[in-house]
């Protein structure tokens, strides 16, 4: 049985193996907020693959999302573990 800290290890590694994930990383890293409509055109992909990935993100505790009535924001975690932390750093 794995432990909960390499459950999430996982988790975490497989979020940042993507480039495009690492592309909404580094745009929020530069705009600090963005529509998943913004994300999407930047990346140049479909709104539904773009919001796959940032579940991903989210899923893993690296992105924060923020509803607001019908548009739905992301920015980089207050929180990231501190081994994605050490990682985006790096970005």
């Amino acid at each position: 049985m794995m432990h909960m800290q390499e459950k999430q290890l996982e988790r975490i590694f497989k979020a940042l193996a993507n480039r495009r994930r690492i592309a909404i990383i580094l745009y929020l890293k530069k705009k600090k907020e963005a529509s998943v409509g913004d994300i999407a055109a930047e990346l140049k992909l479909s709104i539904k693959s773009t919001s796959r990935h940032l579940f991903v993100l989210s899923a893993a505790a690296i992105l924060e999302r923020d509803q607001r009535s019908s548009q739905v924001f992301y920015s980089l975690a207050s929180d990231i573990p501190e081994v994605a932390r050490r990682i985006i750093a790096l970005l």
